[in-house]
């Protein structure tokens, strides 16, 4: 699903215009990168957790020259958790699909 079918889902679910969902949409995913950015967890119960996570330095190879080791800096990443409920759907989901 993209962004666009997100909101026309929303839109088609509400039965509101489509100009008036897209920006509560847009402030949703602005929301959530704005308190990541700033290392604040996300939470959303059933559905599940964005948080920011640290990747430590480390050692690795270069593919194009496989004896070359090169150095790979530590970073920080964005990480999602999915929830109890989000789980189980999706189980739910694949269970159906082998029926």
């Amino acid at each position: 699903m993209t962004k666009a079918e997100l909101i026309d889902a929303v839109t088609e679910k509400l039965e509101m215009k489509k100009k008036d969902v897209a920006p509560v949409v847009d402030e949703v995913f602005a929301s959530i990168q704005d308190a990541l950015s700033r290392g604040e967890k996300c939470t959303f119960v059933g559905f599940g957790v964005f948080e920011v996570r640290e990747r430590a330095a480390r050692e690795g190879r270069n593919p194009q020259d496989p004896k070359e080791i090169v150095h790979i800096p530590a970073k920080k990443v964005p990480v999602f958790r999915p929830g109890k409920e989000l789980k189980e759907k999706v189980l739910d989901a694949n269970i159906d699909k082998k029926k």
